[in-house]
């Protein structure tokens, strides 16, 4: 058989593209409702995406700059759990920061949400830089620390996962016993963040456990993706350092003694698709021509922790505004390269960071776009994607119904499901009770 991409979608609302919901259309007026967000996991459905993605952000810090991209509208447990209501196959992958939460809460939401969707149920795990003050943590936490507890959190949640076995459950009237204690254990866990006795109060979950998603480009969050994730989201803008990326990745995947081919390799792309160039160049500019050039240097300041105030938009950042890379996160570092080693102006890095925040964007024809994600996908840099709509709803119906038609015509995208569970899709084993 064919190997077969794994498409995943981020929704995003209001749109990838920064100031996108001003376009007419855009039912920004219905953020955050529910009936515009079904509509767009309904799309991803009909067009037999893998999952669908939420991604969370635990303060309101952008918000108060007048972000209106990445931010907390959409708590990923509640609405995942209400879209998995209105569909039957899609997966549904939401974020849950390892900071500001416990593992048994985590771990029982997200069983919850694999029994409730019949399992199709994803983790998105990451640590978090910002909103620390929110949960009357005073200092953030360093990168070290903030992994170290993080590779603790996952240990503990997998063996919660595990706390049951797969025939705990009897439903046996005649007997009058519905399950059998026998077989749930507790954990006594001592560790150095975390202090757990086990076990979650419900069973095993169809999926035996949710899909780990991890979503970290550094040396630690490498490690842990290495070590816990089913997929790995990624910000590669171009190919050959794509290919590297995916070439470490799976040698630390084996390493960690794991099967390299069953954790998928998924770096984000921005498509703007139409039937032809020109459309589609017309589509790109009109978005450009929405930017709040002063916002967008409010939010590249905040993101990289410079002071740009005294910069012209037409001039360059100097390299010493910039902190040393070592001390920058993945995705600050690829804004720095294209500032000091690409050469972008302030005016041209706003624009790049406002359509991509750091993902490949391509702007074309179906089948420009489609020889592109071929591309790298046959080159071994991925297994698949995470769309980015930029602009909805109209740019991501673009996406389901013409973009993802061509990548089936071409025999590596599926037509139709084959499975029930995000498992299914991904063609991953149901891992057994490890006890």
């Amino acid at each position: 058989m064919t190997r077969q991409m794994t498409l995943t979608t981020f929704l995003l609302p209001l749109g990838y593209h920064r100031n996108s919901w001003r376009l007419p259309g855009s039912r920004a007026e219905e953020v955050p409702g529910l009936e515009f967000v079904v509509s767009l996991a309904q799309m991803a459905e009909k067009a037999k995406l893998d999952a669908v993605f939420f991604g969370d952000i635990s303060h309101a810090n952008g918000a108060m700059r007048g972000d209106t991209m990445m931010n907390g509208f959409y708590e990923p447990m509640t609405v995942l759990s209400a879209i998995a209501a209105r569909t039957t196959k899609i997966g549904l992958i939401g974020t849950l920061s390892t900071s500001f939460t416990e593992p048994y809460n985590a771990a029982r939401q997200l069983a919850a949400l694999d029994h409730l969707s019949g399992g199709r149920a994803g983790w998105n795990v990451v640590t978090s830089t910002d909103g620390f003050a929110n949960f009357g943590i005073k200092q953030v936490p360093d990168p070290i620390e903030r992994y170290r507890r993080a590779q603790e959190f996952v240990e503990v949640v997998l063996a919660l996962w595990d706390s049951w076995s797969d025939d705990a459950v009897l439903a046996d009237r005649a007997a009058a016993q519905w399950l059998n204690p026998g077989k749930l254990r507790r954990l006594n866990f001592e560790g150095e963040f975390f202090n757990v006795e086990g076990p979650i109060p419900g069973p095993r979950s169809p999926q035996g456990r949710p899909v780990i998603v991890q979503a970290g480009s550094s040396g630690p969050g490498k490690a842990l993706g290495s070590a816990v994730a089913d997929a790995i989201y990624t910000a590669q803008s171009l190919l050959p350092a794509a290919v590297e990326f995916a070439e470490e990745c799976r040698g630390l995947i084996s390493e960690a003694g794991r099967n390299a081919g069953h954790v998928k390799i998924l770096p984000g792309i921005v498509p703007v698709v139409a039937d032809t160039a020109a459309e589609a160049n017309e589509i790109a500019h009109a978005l450009g021509e929405l930017l709040d050039y002063g916002q967008e240097r409010l939010e590249i300041a905040a993101q990289l922790g410079i002071d740009i105030d005294d910069i012209d938009l037409d001039d360059r950042i100097p390299e010493d505004r910039f902190p040393a890379p070592e001390r920058l996160s993945s995705r600050q570092n690829i804004f720095r390269s294209k500032a000091v080693d690409g050469g972008l102006t302030l005016r041209e890095l706003v624009l790049d960071r406002a359509r991509s925040t750091g993902h490949q964007w391509i702007v074309g024809t179906p089948s420009t776009v489609a020889d592109r994600m071929q591309q790298w996908f046959d080159s071994g840099a991925c297994d698949g994607f995470n769309l980015n709509a930029p602009y909805n709803p109209d740019g991501f119906e673009r996406i389901c119904s013409k973009l993802v038609p061509e990548l089936q015509d071409r025999g590596i995208f599926r037509s139709e499901y084959t499975g029930t569970t995000l498992r299914d899709h991904l063609g991953l084993p149901r891992p057994n009770v490890r006890f």
